[in-house]
């Protein structure tokens, strides 16, 4: 079987590659434009192996993703590739519709032309996956949970390129009957993710001394998924997910901002018994909240449990424990990251903005 990875070389896209080339027997097609997130060092481990290949493209790009799709002819196109951090679609809200919403429709548009080229058989086993978040349905009151037939309510830029794209492919199930699946997970952690989003900014900023910036009061509630666990979860509806249907992924784990950052200080304590910023949570620094951060975020996950088995691997704890040590044993990999474009700035402070 081929699949063809968007975005494989972005944090959960990276995860999902490796978790198909080392669980697996399938080929598979990283396609990426390698934007700031995208790090090829994250695939380091598969690389060299037969059964992966690469191909530099953008999804803004329709006559390259044609000519990818044609060459590699992929059993299943999993669409990975997006803007995805929230501070910076409200800095520069263009960037997320130009590649979310138009590179979205513009994928479907060639794996359409290409499973149409198809034999019968073919085309009925033919999946377009598309991966999206729990932000489309914007924020939640203390009680219940995100679930597959939760109405769309978007607040921000990024949640809302989000839901359009999560539209189009909707549509084109029910317009041209492409076969089409849909999942949206809860906040991802672990090894390789990018660090501006909370966990590795924390774990490198406490490591480095700088201030833990928590937005608000810090009691915005989030579900905790590892991506490892969302990996494996994304190649379970991939293969095995009803054409039309939708499956939420959580981790079941909800934590305020500021337990996860005081989780994060209290490992790095014990594990850095030396460290000169002990207690970590000193370096904790309450600054100005996100214009319209939801509140709350949760996912109730019965659905692909019931349906195709899965259930996450990781409790919280445990995964980010292995997270944070993940990024102590790998300063090599974060140093280059830092080295680049992004040195751990406040974005989204959208100058302007109620």
């Amino acid at each position: 079987m081929r699949l063809m990875v968007t975005g494989g070389a972005g944090f959960i896209g990276s995860a999902v590659i490796r978790t198909i080339i080392e669980e697996t027997d399938f080929e598979v097609l990283n396609l990426d434009c390698l934007t700031y997130a995208g790090n090829l060092d994250s695939l380091s481990s598969v690389a060299e192996n037969k059964r992966y290949h690469f191909s530099l493209a953008d999804i803004r790009d329709l006559p390259a993703l044609r000519k990818a799709v044609g060459s590699f002819r992929p059993h299943i196109i999993m669409h990975l590739a997006a803007e995805s951090h929230v501070d910076r679609s409200i800095d520069n809200p263009a960037d997320f519709i130009q590649t979310n919403i138009v590179g979205t429709a513009n994928l479907l548009e060639a794996a359409r032309a290409y499973w149409l080229e198809l034999d019968e058989a073919e085309r009925k086993d033919f999946r377009f996956h598309h991966v999206s978040t729990d932000e489309v349905f914007g924020s939640l009151g203390p009680a219940g949970a995100f679930c597959e037939t939760t109405p769309y309510a978007p607040n921000s830029p990024y949640s809302a390129s989000k839901a359009g794209s999560d539209h189009l492919v909707r549509a084109w199930h029910e317009t041209y009957g492409l076969p089409v699946v849909t999942s949206n997970c809860s906040n991802n952690y672990g090894p390789c993710q990018f660090p501006e989003k909370l966990i590795p900014l924390m774990i490198l900023n406490a490591l480095e001394g700088k201030p833990l910036p928590v937005y608000g009061s810090g009691q915005n509630v989030r579900d905790w998924l590892h991506v490892e666990d969302h990996a494996r979860a994304l190649l379970a509806i991939a293969t095995r997910g009803k054409p039309g249907e939708t499956y939420c992924v959580g981790g079941n784990e909800e934590r305020t901002n500021i337990e996860v950052v005081n989780a994060v200080c209290a490992l790095l304590d014990e594990l850095l018994p030396h460290s000169p910023h002990r207690p970590h949570a000193s370096l904790i620094t309450y600054v100005t909240d996100r214009p319209g951060h939801d509140a709350r975020y949760a996912i109730d996950a019965t659905k692909i449990g019931r349906e195709l088995g899965w259930q996450p691997r990781e409790s919280f704890e445990s995964g980010l424990g292995k997270t944070v040590q993940w990024y102590l044993d790998n300063r090599e990999w974060w140093e280059r990251v830092r080295s680049g474009s992004y040195r751990g700035e406040r974005l989204g402070l959208a100058a302007g903005a109620n």
